[in-house]
């Protein structure tokens, strides 16, 4: 009997395996299922399809404004297509990107945060080694990843990002206090700003500084600080402003674009820009039947595709551009105001961080495109030329559509 009942306590201590537990999903099947579970429920489709309209529109833009590019940029033995073809390999490789990151729980994107900063930090270093950074224009903002080239200032949209939210998420206590709380988080957008300002890219410096204190200020700074850093980093616009000969030209030529000393100078994009709005009126001159771009508007794929979306379809066309942006980022702020409702603040900071990215570079884009603002390059998200920003911002959608899909399981009452 004694033995018998030390054999009992044995069983009972050891662990039972049942064809339950032989059956239990394992990780790539958990990765797998959250893919596939697209269910009307459990996803927004109005933020899903407004990213897909925006993708899609961009691409038959491209292809309307690039048309006579190669031949314009002599690249003689390209046809008409030569455009296109990458762009569109590009949407793929951001839809793509897309659907892995919308396969990450939001938790494993706060982990690898710093680490994700500290890498495209070195890589912002990195653009300025011989061999390894690209210069075009006068300026190191490539690197050269065969066969690809790599913008870091894209990546690090999403990295400042990620770490200023975790940062606030994790020093929440202290976000008020100046040494413990400002200071650290501060140093390390400090740090962000030089680099990007030697490559040089005001434009991204912008939409940087524009994220990291957004996210700060949603995620507890104070008012004083907050206001106080702006300050400090609106000085510092000015003096890189005022003290560049070409920038200072540049940025007060916007006011009169049409006078003799800048109309085919500084202003000459603008000027063109505004000219093909003009000439599109309300329904615009037909896809394709544009004619700024046939020489007179420089780069007409990139930071002025938003002018030959005007031309070629009209205010109509516009606003509906300007709808779908309004609605990305309506979006996600909603979103990430339910998820800090959840308690889960580092996912609603990034999902609102999100919309501060996308809606303030869509605001500075279509600005410069009207002559609101300076003229700055800065492209439009989803649709302009330029692969990492494409892929970037598929990557920045998907992951406030993941945060969105584990709201909705934590209504209907998943443990996530």
């Amino acid at each position: 009997m004694l033995t018998t009942g030390k054999s009992l306590i044995r069983a009972k201590a050891q662990p039972t395996r049942s064809r339950a537990d032989g059956n239990r999903p394992t990780g790539w099947r958990l990765w797998l299922a959250d893919l596939l579970d697209m269910s009307a429920p459990n996803h927004d489709a109005g933020l899903l399809w407004a990213g897909v309209a925006l993708l899609l529109t961009g691409l038959v833009m491209v292809y309307s404004t690039s048309i006579a590019l190669p031949e314009q940029k002599g690249i003689t033995s390209a046809g008409p297509t030569y455009f296109l073809v990458r762009h569109a390999f590009v949407v793929i490789a951001g839809v793509m990107a897309g659907i892995f990151a919308f396969a990450v729980p939001i938790r494993g994107w706060q982990r690898v945060a710093l680490p994700i900063f500290l890498a495209v930090a070195v890589m912002l270093v990195l653009v300025f080694a011989p061999g390894i950074g690209k210069r075009a224009g006068g300026a190191y903002r490539w690197l050269m990843v065969p066969p690809v080239t790599i913008q870091p200032t894209e990546l690090m949209k999403l990295a400042i990002l990620l770490y200023v939210a975790d940062y606030s998420t994790r020093r929440q206590a202290r976000m008020h206090e100046f040494k413990k709380g400002f200071v650290p988080v501060a140093l390390a957008i400090a740090l962000v700003g030089t680099l990007i300002m030697l490559e040089p890219d005001l434009g991204a410096l912008v939409v940087v500084s524009c994220v990291a204190l957004g996210v700060l200020f949603l995620g507890g700074m104070s008012a004083r600080l907050f206001f106080g850093m702006s300050a400090l980093l609106g000085a510092i616009f000015t003096l890189s402003v005022l003290l560049v000969p070409w920038r200072r030209v540049r940025f007060f030529s916007y006011l009169e674009p049409f006078a003799k000393e800048y109309a085919s100078g500084s202003s000459y994009q603008l000027t063109n820009s505004l000219m093909a709005i003009a000439k599109g009126e309300w329904f615009g001159s037909g896809l394709g039947a544009g004619v700024a771009k046939l020489k007179f508007l420089p780069e007409p794929h990139t930071d002025f595709l938003f002018a030959t979306i005007g031309e070629e379809l009209g205010v109509v066309g516009m606003l509906a551009i300007v709808f779908l942006f309004y609605w990305i980022v309506r979006r996600c702020f909603e979103i990430g105001r339910q998820a800090i409702s959840f308690d889960l603040l580092f996912n609603g900071l990034v999902a609102q961080g999100v919309g501060l990215w996308l809606g303030v570079q869509a605001f500075i884009n279509l600005g410069v495109n009207l002559g609101l603002l300076p003229t700055k390059g800065l492209t439009l998200p989803f649709m302009s030329w330029g692969g990492t920003a494409i892929v970037m911002s598929c990557v920045a959608l998907s992951i406030v559509l993941r945060i969105d899909f584990e709201n909705r399981r934590l209504m209907r009452g998943t443990v996530l």
